[in-house]
């Protein structure tokens, strides 16, 4: 009967232990899970053109950053524009690839997001108005009367600056297009929507177009480019706060590896449209800033 207890205790005993070493390894693995969740480093960028495009450049750019950083860093698509803005404010997004406007309203919300690095030719960045060739647009007062379309509306080459320079030629686009402007919420869809006809003019980013054109994606006996804006500063390197979640010096070591880029990532690089990054500040800007208040764009 002793014999027959000591069994039953011993049993139990081994049963706990079993149960307690099964917990201890879900919480060590939940755990883990966790830490391996946190310390991914997550880049995103705004969808401004085609999905394969857009993985492709993105694709190749973090296998990069990963070699260079030691860091675990992964592309996040995002929906649109706006669901790339709310992911970095949530903390979602460590680095996002902005353009002027999003920038602006991302670091707006997060105290201590810094744009970082852009290309050469971000600081004086322009955007196209095209149109369907047989109507001989000439101007931006020609457009009277015709359809419209812009980008997406939180594109700053796509939109916002259009309708800047747009409104600085006393042009309403709300009343004076033949109906109100369209949003076709990227750039090669701009582009493809006035080669077809759906549309007869609009107005998107000038790399985009000339990419266009050189690989033969768009038909120039179709569309053409009648007014090219003024130069303002547009698409950054904006870095979220990285240093207390992936340990001091993050910051820095991410955007060394963003300037430091140079001729062996050449393939790389031309997916950006450049052949290299610069630095750059969030006080370059402020004139984005100011126009989207002027517009009603933010606050």
């Amino acid at each position: 009967m002793r014999r027959l207890s000591f069994y039953i205790v011993m049993t139990l005993l081994a049963v706990i232990l079993a149960a307690c070493g099964n917990e201890e390894t879900s919480n060590g693995d939940g755990e883990s899970s966790k830490n391996s969740e946190t310390q991914t480093f997550k880049v995103g960028a705004i969808p401004d053109q085609n999905v394969s495009d857009m993985n492709r450049r993105f694709n190749r750019f973090t296998d990069y950053l990963s070699k260079q950083t030691g860091l675990d860093v992964v592309y996040v698509p995002s929906q649109d524009y706006a669901a790339l803005v709310t992911a970095f404010n949530r903390g979602e997004i460590q680095l996002a690839w902005f353009g002027g406007l999003t920038g602006v309203q991302a670091r707006n919300q997060v105290e201590g997001a810094e744009a970082i690095a852009q290309r050469p030719s971000d600081e004086n960045f322009h955007s196209v108005f095209i149109a369907n060739k047989d109507l001989n647009i000439d101007s931006l007062e020609d457009l009277k009367g015709k359809s419209f379309t812009f980008g997406s509306e939180s594109s700053t080459s796509g939109h916002l600056m259009p309708r800047h320079f747009l409104k600085e030629a006393g042009i309403d686009p709300q009343t004076y297009f033949d109906g109100e402007p369209n949003y076709s919420g990227s750039h090669d869809a701009t582009y493809q929507l006035v080669e077809s006809g759906s549309f007869q003019a609009g107005a998107l980013n000038e790399l985009v177009w000339k990419s266009a054109k050189e690989e033969g994606k768009v038909d120039t006996d179709k569309v053409e480019v009648f007014y090219t804006t003024p130069a303002y500063y547009d698409y950054n390197w904006t870095i979220n706060n990285v240093n207390e979640t992936f340990g001091d010096g993050t910051k820095q070591k991410v955007k060394e590896a963003l300037l430091n880029m140079d001729k062996d990532q050449k393939e790389i690089l031309e997916l950006f449209h450049t052949d290299r990054f610069i630095e750059t500040k969030n006080e370059n800007y402020q004139a984005i800033k100011e126009v989207a208040q002027s517009l009603g764009i933010i606050k």
